[in-house]
């Protein structure tokens, strides 16, 4: 059984509390407040665009003004998901895009989120990673050509890449940017992820631009 890789969004009222079993995961508030706590470490105010990761059980509470979050999670197996609510008060919990990670990387392994910002009709010329992952667009809009389909997705739309198939993606007339958590080999902690496949792009200038929230190297090791 392969690894899960999912990604959810909760909502949470103000003051609402809720507490998340160990696991792999990166936590992001898209909007409002959230104080994270770990047991492994001070507890930390999370605001607009802010991320945590780590291994470990995690306690979450909104802030005065709510909050609504995007939570990425590693699952050593699927049969191993369990349920996707949030048994809370204040607080609602839906699964936007799961996917078995078929092509996960042999080895030892980070878990990646980061944050690629494209100017109006920035694009990013064809290309792969060494690693699968799941993409939620936060803003703009962007289209992604892979497997020769072309999907176009707005704000709050999700989706997943492989990692080793060739992806072709274009900004909307507008600035545009997605979150996303990679699994990639630890070779790659702190290096780039991308390949590009057409050897004129690999010199033309690249117009996104990265902000690494987590490199977290992990327990679980690949196949």
């Amino acid at each position: 059984m392969h690894p899960l890789l999912r990604l959810c969004e909760d909502v949470l009222a103000n003051g609402a509390e809720v507490s998340l079993p160990a696991l792999p995961r990166m936590i992001f508030v898209v909007h409002g407040s959230v104080v994270c706590g770990s047991g492994a470490a001070a507890d930390k105010l999370l605001q607009d665009n802010e991320a945590w990761s780590g291994e470990g059980a995690l306690a979450l509470k909104a802030g005065s003004g709510g909050a609504t979050v995007w939570r990425w999670e590693l699952i050593a197996a699927a049969s191993d998901a369990g349920a996707i609510a949030i048994a809370a008060p204040g607080a609602a919990s839906r699964e936007k895009l799961s996917a078995q990670l078929e092509t996960l990387p042999g080895g030892a392994l980070l878990l990646r989120g980061d944050s690629v910002a494209f100017p109006a009709g920035g694009c990013a010329y064809l290309h792969r990673h060494q690693g699968p992952g799941i993409r939620c667009l936060i803003e703009g809009g962007i289209r992604i050509d892979t497997h020769g389909r072309s999907s176009s997705y707005g704000p709050g739309g999700a989706w997943f890449e492989s990692g080793p198939d060739p992806v072709f993606a274009q900004a909307a007339d507008r600035p545009s940017r997605f979150i996303r958590v990679m699994i990639l080999p630890l070779a790659y902690l702190g290096k780039s992820s991308v390949e590009y496949l057409n050897e004129e792009d690999k010199a033309k200038p690249k117009t996104q631009q990265y902000k690494i929230f987590a490199d977290l190297p992990l327990t679980l090791t690949g196949k």
